[in-house]
């Protein structure tokens, strides 16, 4: 047999033990295009109250804006770790293409470790953040600038390697 004919056999081989090392291994979160910058300007109602969750609200201290929906698996399991982050920063909620009356049930039955809940039913808030999808949590800074971006599940690895010593160096 001609030794040519085996060529494709060979680099399909090499490919497919080049796909098989990544397997299993995590890919890196992409960088979000608003660390460093002021949010953006939002408005959204409060899920109880009067007024308005804006970028004002969180001004002053360092602060959590956590994207969360009644209908996502990911942000039950996140969901416990909101109320211990939140005895050493403020901790806000956008509730993100929800029914009110879902998001309120939702934390009635889990407990609400939020300082004040937004809602963006029609996704603008979400729009303006480059939200790819429930959870996500975001690091403000006391100026208002973005400093970290979480997609995903914020664990309690996720809080002590990432957030936590991003807060401390604000500080």
């Amino acid at each position: 047999m001609n030794r040519n004919a085996w060529m494709p056999l060979f680099v399909f081989v090499i490919l497919l033990g080049i796909a098989g090392a990544r397997l299993g291994q995590p890919e890196p979160p992409l960088p979000s295009a608003l660390e460093g910058k002021p949010l953006p300007a939002f408005s959204l109602p409060l899920l109880a109250g009067e007024g308005r969750l804006t970028p004002d609200t969180l001004k002053g201290r360092p602060a959590i804006l956590n994207v969360f929906g009644s209908w996502c698996a990911a942000c039950v399991a996140e969901h416990p770790i909101w109320a211990e982050v939140g005895k050493r920063v403020d901790v806000y909620g956008v509730a993100w293409l929800d029914e009110p009356a879902k998001t309120r049930a939702w934390l009635a039955e889990r407990g609400n470790p939020y300082k004040a809940v937004g809602v963006d039913k029609d996704s603008r808030f979400a729009l303006d953040m480059g939200v790819a999808g429930a959870p996500e949590s975001y690091l403000i800074s006391p100026e208002g600038r973005i400093v970290a971006k979480v997609p995903g599940p914020v664990t309690e690895t996720v809080w002590k390697e990432t957030l936590l010593p991003a807060l401390e160096a604000m500080k």
